[in-house]
């Protein structure tokens, strides 16, 4: 057998294997929370906002209130502000979106992200500051929402400059 069969024939050997695996995972809660997380649609116009306030109501339509139970975990100086650790977690329920904004960037959302039902809303990301400023976290839960902010000083900023 030549080397081009034996690859044709190795590639179809795993297609069907993930092909199988994917039919057998179809009835799993997760895998269908995180395909209909797939067509959540892209809040284009939350990430074209260019205020915390303005983030807050194009993504929710309420306002934040700040909450002990939401624990934001960053750096008080970023070095780099191309790759600055930030983090979140909660002990509160219901968890449904988390996002993140930075108030002197270009652009205040940073990133949101939808939480699937059953999910720990624990996320952490890296992310650009232009320059020193305000982070903030937003959590929503059982239809509130729920905000920790922390002043993060940039001493070489990361959005071009």
């Amino acid at each position: 057998m030549s080397d081009v069969e034996f690859s044709a024939t190795r590639r179809l050997i795993l297609q069907g294997a993930g092909a199988v695996a994917l039919i057998g995972l179809g009835n799993l809660p997760f895998l269908t929370s995180a395909l209909a997380a797939a067509n959540d649609k892209y809040p284009e116009e939350a990430f074209k906002q260019k205020s915390d306030a303005d983030v807050i109501k194009t993504l929710y339509g309420k306002t934040a209130e700040p909450s002990d139970k939401v624990k934001m975990d960053a750096p008080e100086i970023a070095e780099n502000g191309a790759v600055v650790p930030i983090s979140v977690s909660t002990t509160l329920t219901d968890v449904t979106s988390v996002a993140f904004l930075v108030s002197e960037n270009p652009n205040v959302l940073i990133a949101k992200y939808n939480i699937p039902a059953g999910t720990l809303p624990n996320v952490a990301n890296r992310i650009k500051m232009a320059k020193t400023s305000n982070v903030t976290v937003l959590v929503e839960a059982g239809g509130k929402l729920y905000s920790a902010s922390k002043e993060v000083k940039v001493t070489v900023g990361g959005c071009g400059g």
